[in-house]
C-alpha cells in the first residue's frame, strides 16, 4: 500500500467523525450552520451521510473537498470501531490526527522526490517522530509546532526539485485573477489564494502548491503535471476538464467537465 492510500480516507472504514466533530458556518460551501462536537443532520445512524451521492447540489459543496489523510480509519481503529457516541475523546482527537496526517502526506511526497534524495534522513525521521505522536493519541499533542519544525524541510526539498525554481508567489493573493495561459512552471505558489482564477491552458508543471487555495479556480486545459505537494482535495476544489493534466497519483474529479 502507498502513502497516498494509507493517508487518504476510507469513509467506509470511520464512523463519521468528520461529519461531527468540525464545525462550519452556512456559506456557499455549507447550507447549514453546524457547531463543533454537533452531529451533521444528514448523519445517519450507521455513520453514513444521508445525501453523500448529491452533496453537492445539496449545499454542501465544502463536505466533497474535505479530506482527513486518514485520520479518521486511524482513529476509529485505535478505538476498536466504537462510535464517538460512546467514546467522545474520538472527537477531541480528529483535528488533531487530521493535522499531522497532512504532515505526514506532505513529508511522504518530499521523501518521494527524486531531488530531494540528500534530505531523506531528515524527511524520514521527522515523518517517524510524527506518526509516533499521532499514535499516542496524546491530546496535548500541538501540531502547529510540529508544522514549523518541518515546514524548513518541505521547503528544501521544494526548492531541489523546482531547479531552476521559477517565480516566486508564496503567500500572493490571486482571487478572481486572469492568469490564463500563465508561465508558472516551478514556480512557488505556497499558501496563494487562488479562489475563482482563471488558470485556463495555464503551465503549473513542478510548481509547488502546498496550502494554495484552488476553490473555484478553473483547471480546464492547465498542466499540474509534477506539481509539488498538490492533493485531491486542491483538485476537488476546482474546476477542470478532461485536458486538464493532473499527477499520475491523483485523479479528474467527478464534477470536471468531459
Amino acid at each position: 500500500m502507498t502513502f497516498r492510500e494509507l493517508l487518504h480516507a476510507d469513509c467506509a472504514s470511520c464512523v463519521g467523525l468528520c461529519c461531527v466533530a468540525p464545525a462550519f458556518a452556512k456559506s456557499a460551501d455549507f447550507a447549514i450552520t453546524k457547531p463543533a462536537g454537533k452531529p451533521c443532520p444528514n448523519l445517519r445512524d450507521d455513520h453514513r451521510c444521508g445525501i453523500h451521492s448529491r452533496l453537492r447540489e445539496s449545499g454542501f459543496p465544502g463536505c466533497t473537498v474535505f479530506d482527513c489523510f486518514g485520520a479518521g480509519q486511524r482513529i476509529t481503529a485505535a478505538f476498536d470501531g466504537r462510535s464517538w457516541r460512546d467514546e467522545p475523546g474520538m472527537l477531541a482527537a480528529f483535528p488533531i490526527m487530521r493535522d499531522l496526517h497532512e504532515l505526514l502526506y506532505y513529508l511522504a511526497e518530499a521523501r518521494s522526490m527524486p531531488a530531494a534524495a540528500p534530505l531523506y534522513a531528515q524527511l524520514t525521521a521527522m515523518y517517524d517522530k510524527i506518526d509516533e505522536l499521532a499514535a499516542s493519541l496524546d491530546p496535548s499533542v500541538d501540531p502547529s509546532v510540529l508544522r514549523a519544525e518541518a515546514n524548513p524541510l518541505l521547503l528544501e526539498a521544494s526548492l531541489l526539485s523546482r531547479r531552476p525554481a521559477g517565480p516566486d508567489h508564496r503567500g500572493a493573493s490571486f482571487f478572481g485573477a486572469s492568469l490564463r495561459g500563465a508561465s508558472l512552471r516551478r514556480a512557488s505558489l505556497r499558501g496563494a489564494m487562488l479562489v475563482g482564477a482563471d488558470l485556463r491552458q495555464a503551465d503549473l508543471r513542478e510548481a509547488d502548491v502546498i496550502g494554495a487555495d484552488f476553490r473555484g479556480a478553473d483547471l480546464r486545459g492547465a498542466d499540474l503535471t509534477g506539481a509539488l505537494y498538490l492533493t485531491q482535495a486542491q483538485l476537488d476544489a476546482a474546476r477542470g476538464d478532461s485536458r486538464t493534466r493532473v499527477p499520475a497519483a491523483l485523479h479528474h474529479p467527478a464534477h470536471w467537465a468531459a
